[in-house]
């Protein structure tokens, strides 16, 4: 090649570099985001899935993207988590969107609806059944957006100090429960208490609470529960399959380059699974450690269930007749149910229930 064809070589690839270059750093930028968990770090399978989140963003981005996990109380309590990564004091929360409740009944249906899905319906109308771009127009009213980040599978029904047989058992009955399944408590004659899960456990012990539901018997066990109310309690109608959300700050979301983005969504829907996954593998032990320590399991009457059921329904024309995006939220849950459940009992169902009586058979 001649010297000068070589030069001229040389410069242009030279030009090429000098513009890749900062395209590539503009894609990458160095960030340090802070991530409030709505958890202590004793529960490590619900807290720690903001770990493998911040983890799995780190190694994907070499470094480049720096998440820090804080626990519960931390920066902000629980009940301010979604305030602040609304108004950029955090970037981020990894939390129940049933908490903030009390801003506006459709953050329930984050989390669950009462008698709705089950875990895998709720991940199928969540990420194709149109659930998580209907939940972000309405988060996007508070400067959030939503992704699911972890699951529970359906939840126990909680402790109690004293048995309920019958409907009637539960008036007066100072119970903890969060979001709207409050309201459908509170019209069987229930007194709802939304507390703090580190609060739990002194207000049963004192007697402040009747009843308290958490989550199921891996963390349940780690509470002490079963120490201050001998009665355990199921299933917990009121979460079937209930989600928990990492909420993002809109406006930073919204900054944040296209490969973060796709990281981070990736990331989160590891966590999902990988949350939902260690509650299945440790509850089984849990709950025999538990009923060999003495705890007695009860399951609710089909009476309170029917009731509770009536209720629910009646509390979902009560709010979104005064609600659109509940409305809105509520008749697509509804609607994608009924269409869930009609392969699920030809499916899951049936082979669940073959299942479990071979088991008992032995």
């Amino acid at each position: 090649m001649k010297r000068r064809q070589f030069l001229q070589a040389a410069t242009v690839g030279a030009a090429s570099t000098a513009v890749a270059a900062p395209a590539i750093a503009q894609s990458m930028p160095e960030l340090k985001w802070r991530l409030q968990s709505g958890f202590p770090k004793s529960l490590d399978t619900i807290y720690g899935a903001a770990e493998v989140i911040a983890k799995y963003v780190s190694e994907a981005t070499d470094g480049k993207f720096q998440i820090q996990p804080f626990a519960s109380g931390e920066i902000v309590g629980t009940p301010q988590v979604a305030d602040a990564v609304g108004n950029g004091t955090i970037e981020m929360g990894h939390t129940c969107s049933y908490y903030y409740f009390g801003k506006d009944p459709t953050f329930s249906l984050g989390t669950a609806a009462p008698f709705g899905f089950n875990a895998r319906q709720q991940n199928a109308w969540l990420y194709h059944g149109g659930g998580n771009d209907l939940l972000n127009e309405f988060y996007a009213k508070h400067n959030l957006y939503g992704m699911p980040a972890g699951n529970t599978g359906v939840q126990m029904g909680g402790w109690f100090r004293k048995e309920i047989k019958t409907v009637q058992d539960l008036q007066g009955l100072k119970i903890r429960i969060a979001g709207i399944a409050g309201m459908v408590l509170a019209k069987l004659g229930a007194v709802p208490q939304q507390i703090p899960g580190g609060d739990i456990y002194p207000s049963l012990e004192r007697g402040t609470i009747d009843a308290a539901e958490w989550v199921g018997p891996y963390d349940d066990e780690k509470l002490g529960f079963s120490k201050v109310a001998p009665y355990y309690y199921y299933p917990g109608f009121w979460e079937g399959g209930p989600s928990i959300h990492l909420f993002i700050n809109n406006a930073k979301w919204k900054e944040l380059p296209k490969a973060y983005q796709a990281i981070l969504t990736t990331a989160a829907g590891y966590a999902n699974n990988d949350m939902l996954a260690k509650y299945d593998a440790r509850n089984p032990a849990a709950l025999r450690r538990l009923l060999g320590a003495g705890t007695q399991l009860r399951p609710f009457s089909q009476d309170i269930m029917e009731a509770a059921f009536k209720a629910t329904n009646e509390v979902y024309d009560e709010v979104s007749a005064k609600n659109a995006d509940f409305k809105k939220a509520i008749d697509s849950i509804k609607a994608f149910r009924n269409e869930e459940y009609l392969w699920f009992q030809v499916a899951e169902y049936a082979y669940d229930t073959f299942m479990v009586r071979a088991r008992a058979r032995g």
